[in-house]
């Protein structure tokens, strides 16, 4: 794929400020649709924990034997949070997003319009928020505040190297993605050890592999869009605005919940 040095350096003058405009529109765009990506997994995130927690007993699940599903002093699961997060449906909603990215995702980009691709790419966000709402019965919403905000400063010093940076990052995004698939297995293995020090280890590893591939994602973005660019095929770029978006929200994400294994608080 061109690299945007090389294209920049050997395109004329008025081509290359062409260039450099659009590809500023274009990271704006990626920016700004993870943002409202990020706004809208937040929002549903908090509206389910909201809806399943509650101080009131009395409308509280209960236990086989009666008692009220507390999960911590003075909170209380709903029905609705007992059907979310204790009943088999919770699987459902683990691994919904991840089954649109390996098996939807792809389909929607070569398929759809840049409309539906972007109904598709908020839809995920939704679903992701979903998925992440159990983190407010775990953690304060403090340490969940604190660990956003050191997220979102080591993402914005990350993307910023990616986007500045003269190396080339494509063979690290390589060795990146092997990292990624070995999370994975070593997190399905220890859904069954429970083990304390592999899921120390694992978060470590996270939170490195992540912010590797946020400079990666970002150099991508930039280059991908200098290489069709000259083509003119604004359908396609405004559908890579959005695939952009997604790469960035998901580091972005995966970064958030590495560190808030170290950082965030349960009590």
């Amino acid at each position: 794929m061109a690299n945007y040095q090389s294209v920049r350096s050997t395109a004329p003058e008025a081509l290359g400020a062409r260039i450099d405009a659009g590809l500023r529109t274009h990271m704006n765009k990626v920016y700004g649709t993870m943002s409202v990506g990020m706004l809208i997994t937040a929002l549903a995130a908090w509206a389910i924990a909201g809806l399943a927690v509650t101080g009131d007993m009395s409308s509280a699940a209960l236990t086989a034997e009666g008692q009220a599903m507390m999960i911590r002093q003075g909170e209380f699961l709903t029905g609705f949070g007992a059907l979310l997060y204790t009943s088999p449906l919770r699987w459902v909603v683990m691994f919904a997003p991840l089954a649109f990215i390996f098996f939807g995702w792809g389909a929607l980009m070569s398929r759809g319009s840049a409309a539906m691709v972007q109904v598709g790419f908020f839809i995920f966000a939704g679903a992701i928020g979903l998925s992440m709402s159990s983190i407010f019965l775990v953690y304060t919403d403090y340490s969940i505040v604190q660990t956003f905000i050191v997220t979102a400063i080591a993402f914005a010093s990350l993307s910023l190297f990616g986007y500045t940076t003269k190396r080339n990052l494509s063979g690290m995004g390589t060795f990146l993605m092997m990292g990624v698939i070995g999370l994975i297995v070593a997190m399905v293995i220890n859904i069954f050890l429970q083990s304390p020090a592999m899921m120390f280890a694992i978060s470590a590893i996270g939170v490195l592999v992540f912010a590797g591939l946020t400079a990666f994602y970002t150099q991508d973005i930039k280059n991908t869009y200098v290489a069709h660019a000259a083509q003119g095929d604004q359908e396609w770029l405004d559908k890579a605005a959005f695939d952009g978006a997604l790469s960035l929200y998901i580091s972005f994400l995966n970064m958030f919940q590495f560190l808030l294994m170290f950082m965030g608080s349960q009590e």
